[in-house]
């Protein structure tokens, strides 16, 4: 019976993934590094406690990761992070007011939110840098000129110094307002991957076809990374 059940697991992977992401998962023969995990970004350093592989003590690492945090969504509803522990989640930094790459970053976001609707591991985040401004109705109003599932794709509010705070120290991407003009708000086009585990996994440039490719092709590679997890219980 437990074999049955493992077997029925890997069909299940087969199905729900598309054929680049799943090569990583057979690069390698006898389960010896299936495929190559994704990078984990930010500060990191050793936590003084080990793990054995293979014979070997290994040194556990702790990574950066996200804090959790409360905002409001395009509907007035309390967004809270991590939301869901099991799911992977792609967040950006955007304004309705801008004037300059926002609307492009955020039809990259549409597209993808578009492509991965019916997957349940997924989410997307699109946090406002102006948000004195961009209240849930401005966000709903903007959130309408895409194809969105509100369910799926959050455009998200709040106090202004946790956003940025955000954006710096845990997202460590840029984001300041020009104290010399008020409309002006420098923030970061980059779509960043985060995963169940609140660690960031990648940077991607909104404005880049082939980032984008590499985006959702590292976004299949990180639901095998879980799909594993759970297979390997």
């Amino acid at each position: 019976m437990r074999n049955t059940s493992s077997w029925k697991k890997i069909v299940v992977l087969v199905f729900i993934l598309m054929v680049p992401g799943f090569l990583y998962y057979l690069l390698q023969e006898k389960g010896k590094n299936r495929y190559r995990p994704l990078s984990i970004f930010g500060p990191k350093e050793l936590s003084g406690t080990f793990h054995i592989k293979r014979g070997k003590q290994i040194p556990d690492t702790t990574y950066h990761q996200i804090r959790d945090f409360k905002l409001k969504d395009q509907q007035g509803k309390e967004f809270s992070f991590p939301l869901d522990s099991g799911k992977i989640t792609i967040f950006n930094f955007f304004f309705t007011r801008c004037t300059s790459f926002c609307k492009q970053m955020n039809g990259q976001m549409d597209f993808l939110a578009d492509k991965y609707d019916d997957n349940r591991m997924l989410r997307f985040c699109s946090v406002s840098v102006d948000p004195e401004y961009d209240n849930p109705e401005i966000l709903t109003k903007y959130a309408q000129t895409f194809h969105t599932n509100p369910k799926k794709w959050f455009f998200l509010t709040g106090d202004k110094s946790l956003i940025f705070n955000l954006a710096k120290k845990d997202f460590l991407v840029d984001a300041y307002a020009d104290h010399s003009d008020t409309s002006t708000i420098v923030h970061s086009p980059m779509l960043i991957l985060v995963d169940p585990q609140k660690r960031i996994r990648g940077y991607y440039d909104s404005d880049n076809k082939e980032q984008m490719s590499k985006l959702d092709d590292e976004i299949k590679v990180l639901i095998v990374e879980e799909l594993r997890k759970v297979t390997d219980r």
